[in-house]
């Protein structure tokens, strides 16, 4: 195994979030007086900011409106929520097949793991409790622990410094360009994880290691 520490992002790479997400987007559009968006207008907004995502299928960029959307989506079931839109968000959300396999194989060969990712750390927290995994976990960088976010690589640096990791001896694992340019801004490895809605060749113009198809090839490419 030639890294000491394998990093993560969180939607649509270890989990997906759709149902939360895309119930907390109709009742933030609701709240502007839009009609709701699709799953399929919001899938491509998973790993986004709120403010980005919502601006990217509404193409308004106004703050006012950002953050009507931004405080509803978090009051009904983001990190305010309470009673049935905090439970839809912890318990509705699922792990890949064969994420537990490869983080259990990360673990038991020494590798330090991390996630960080734009969704707020203690609902991912909560989410890995819940599933009875947390205990594969290293750390969790939230989006609510950064100043900035990805593509900035300060939650990336921030895992690094608090595992005592050097960035050449991580792999950054994600399923958006975004990620990808996360990973170059923290000079780390990249590999992308093709469980999302963006496709192969999207990743053509950053620099990568592997393109896997999935959870369960990444771990034989990893050979753990």
């Amino acid at each position: 195994m030639k890294y000491q520490g394998v990093f993560f992002d969180f939607d649509y790479t270890l989990g997906d979030s759709t149902p939360a997400i895309a119930e907390g987007y109709r009742l933030g559009f609701a709240a502007l007086g839009l009609d709701p968006p699709t799953v399929d207008q919001v899938r491509p907004t998973i790993g986004l900011t709120l403010a980005d995502g919502y601006s990217l299928i509404t193409g308004d960029h106004d703050p006012e409106r950002q953050e009507t959307f931004f405080r509803t989506f978090q009051e009904t079931v983001g990190v305010k929520a309470q009673g049935a839109g905090r439970t839809l968000m912890i318990e509705g959300t699922t792990l890949f097949p064969g994420a537990a396999d490869l983080l259990e194989a990360l673990k038991s060969a020494g590798v330090r793991t991390a996630i960080v990712s734009t969704k707020p750390g203690d609902t991912i927290r909560r989410i890995f409790e819940h599933q009875d995994r947390l205990d594969l976990l290293d750390l969790v960088i939230g989006g609510d622990e950064v100043q900035h976010s990805k593509p900035n690589p300060e939650g990336l640096r921030m895992a690094l410094e608090r595992l005592g990791l050097e960035a050449e001896d991580v792999l950054f694992c994600g399923d958006t360009v975004i990620d990808a340019a996360t990973a170059q801004a923290g000079r780390c490895q990249f590999c992308a994880v093709l469980n999302g809605t963006t496709k192969a060749p999207a990743f053509e113009r950053f620099p990568y290691v592997h393109i896997a198809q999935d959870l369960a090839e990444l771990k034989s490419w990893l050979e753990v």
